[in-house]
């Protein structure tokens, strides 16, 4: 590898996302379809927040009509609100991701490695464009 590949590959090429040894490097269609899935999923994320947070409300104002329900009604009136609640919050969380990303991509540092420097890969984002980790600082992460 000549020292203009790898300066290239770790920066990026014309403002593009940096890329690992090995991969190719991204094409602006690459990073245009990229930043529309994201931008979809941050449009379904919200809708279904939405959703959720409306669930929620309606389960918290018919817990108040519920005096007099058995333990069963109890209990799956209270799972319920828990699942709405979870989904919920998996949501918010997966929306935070995807706009940190939107964020990153605009200023120039997507695809960066945020604990090494290092590029996360090409082929990792395009299968999670969340990612802000490379595999070896992810996998270091996840065995701590």
């Amino acid at each position: 590898m000549t020292v203009t590949q790898i300066t290239e590959t770790m920066a990026g090429v014309g403002g593009l996302p940096p890329y690992r040894s090995g991969e190719d490097p991204w094409t602006t269609d690459e990073v245009g379809e990229l930043q529309a899935e994201l931008e979809g999923d941050a449009a379904r994320l919200r809708r279904e927040i939405s959703v959720a947070e409306t669930g929620i409300a309606d389960l918290l104002r018919d817990s108040g009509e519920g005096a007099g329900d058995d333990q069963a009604d109890a209990g799956t009136k209270n799972f319920e609100r828990e699942h709405e609640m979870a989904i919920a919050n998996n949501a918010r969380e997966m929306l935070q991701q995807t706009e940190r990303a939107l964020a990153r991509l605009a200023a120039g540092t997507y695809g960066v490695c945020e604990s090494c420097g290092e590029p996360v890969g090409k082929y990792r984002l395009q299968a999670f464009p969340r990612a802000t980790l490379c595999m070896s600082c992810k996998q270091r992460q996840e065995r701590r």
